[in-house]
């Protein structure tokens, strides 16, 4: 039997324990370049939730897992091993169950790997310091993990997203919960099968379950049982986790929305600038945190930037990740294809001027799938939604400017600050403006440039905490301080 016929002849169950656990809840899952269902899988629920708590609680009290630091990296280590050996299979099923194309992903997986043995080496090297507080004391601090940790991953980009957290929460000592959208169930299933075949991983200490409706979600977010929530999502959704798990005073990571600006310099090199803007619209079909949503381009360049970026954009090829041609795959569905075009229509009614009018493929085979060509249009309003609010799609806007002032008052008129682009073959004026962008990540002549080495994270309501880099595990540990006093010897 095949990979195909047994994904849809078998539902992609829930790992929990150590045990596969299904669910009376069967649910479909499709290809969104097709519409073909692909598969079927078991809608974890409360019980689930509650089975999951019970397991990594326990994992941390009776297994060695909190305490020895080298069996940490050792699972680590052997998780990146299995990653490997899956690459192909993961890539398979993530661009056919999420849509992207095979470019990106690849480019998803790929990330995967050195993130695991990143933070192998963080469990091996972190181990707190010893300090002479005073002549006769000593204070020992040391790191420990918070206690079981659930993250949240979102449908976008599943597997790294999902690896992001949980490579940090195992090198802290954290037993983990990982909770997974409906819309990438069969990613998931392949995940658990890894997770499964890692036979040093001690039992409870990863559990992953399904949970399209979320309501096993609040229920572990509102449980004073899980004091760390890691989650990847949308504003609105961070909120009210920050609001379900106040009364508890959890350790919440969240990065949310983002609303990337790109400030193109008359000096820039637009050969260089060019195909990496219009790789920041197309990856992924713009659903992506750092899309690049907005161009912000100086008013000396700007009538030749509109017109050879206007020009890629209409020559982007749309279609499926089976075509190796292809340059952007569909959406995730085709709810979000009419709910984007609903922005761009709104955004025509208030005034603003089409350059491309790309929106959903309705005629052709490409028609059954959740395609949308990218969308290109001028604004003069920096108050109008589609400036304002995130797209989650590839549309992308364009606003002139004259100063460097003015680039930058434009580029922070926005409640989100994840990622922004400065663009300019000068170099002192670039590094005077990056500091006073509001935004966890900027990028000079570069766009989305992200590593297991380098903290990623966003400001103002693009959410709270870092991960990646040696601050990662800060979100899922404490610092204990131990203070012994034996006295000073008397010479």
């Amino acid at each position: 039997m095949n990979i195909d016929t047994l994904r849809k002849s078998t539902p992609a169950l829930n790992w929990i324990d150590g045990e596969w656990v299904g669910s009376d809840k069967i649910r479909e899952s499709i290809n969104p370049a097709t519409y073909e269902v692909i598969g079927t899988y078991a809608e974890g629920g409360v019980e689930t939730a509650k089975a999951a708590i019970v397991a990594a609680k326990r994992a941390m009290r009776e297994t060695n897992w909190v305490h020895d630091r080298k069996l940490r990296a050792r699972v680590l280590d052997k998780l990146a091993d299995a990653f490997e050996r899956n690459r192909d299979e993961l890539i398979t099923i993530l661009y056919t169950e999420n849509g992207k194309i095979q470019r990106d992903a690849t480019f998803e997986v790929d990330l995967c790997v050195p993130s695991l043995r990143y933070f192998a080496g963080i469990a091996r090297t972190e181990a707190g310091r010893v300090v002479d507080s005073k002549p006769g004391r000593i204070a020992m601090m040391v790191r420990q993990p918070m206690g079981v940790a659930c993250v949240i991953a979102p449908w976008n980009s599943p597997v790294i997203l999902m690896v992001r957290s949980l490579a940090p929460a195992l090198a802290a000592g954290c037993a983990v919960i990982i909770k997974m959208p409906g819309k990438s169930a069969q990613i998931t299933a392949t995940l658990s099968k890894i997770f499964a075949d890692i036979p040093e991983l001690p039992r409870g200490v990863i559990n992953v379950f399904t949970d399209e409706e979320g309501e096993g979600a609040k229920h572990i977010v509102a449980s004073p049982e899980v004091p760390v929530i890691s989650f990847t999502g949308s504003t609105g959704t961070g909120k009210a986790i920050a609001l379900s798990a106040a009364p508890h005073f959890k350790r919440i990571g969240l990065e949310l929305g983002g609303k990337t600006p790109s400030i193109v310099f008359d000096d820039t090199d637009l050969d260089l600038a060019l195909p990496i803007l219009e790789t920041s619209v197309t990856r992924f079909a713009g659903q992506f945190c750092v899309t690049g949503q907005r161009v912000i381009v100086q008013e000396g360049i700007a009538d030749e930037f509109r017109k050879r970026f206007a020009e890629r954009l209409r020559a982007v090829k749309v279609g499926p990740a089976a075509d190796l041609s292809s340059e952007m795959g569909p959406m995730i569905d085709r709810e979000n294809v009419e709910r984007v075009n609903k922005i761009v229509e709104r955004a025509i009614a208030e005034g603003a001027e089409v350059i491309v009018r790309g929106g959903p493929v309705t005629e052709g085979p490409l028609s059954k799938g959740a395609f949308f060509r990218p969308t290109f249009m001028e604004v003069r309003d920096p108050k109008m939604q589609v400036i304002q609010e995130e797209t989650f799609g590839p549309v992308v806007t364009m606003q002139r400017f004259t100063t460097e002032k003015e680039a930058v008052a434009m580029a922070n008129d926005s409640i989100y600050g994840l990622g922004a682009c400065i663009w300019t073959r000068d170099l002192t004026k670039a590094l005077r403006i990056a500091p006073r962008i509001e935004a966890g990540l900027v990028w000079i002549n570069e766009w989305g440039a992200v590593g297991e080495d380098t903290e990623e994270g966003g400001s103002k309501h693009s959410g709270l905490g870092r991960l990646n880099g040696v601050t990662a595990i800060d979100d899922f540990s404490e610092i204990k301080t131990i203070t012994l006093n034996p006295g000073v010897l008397d010479i």
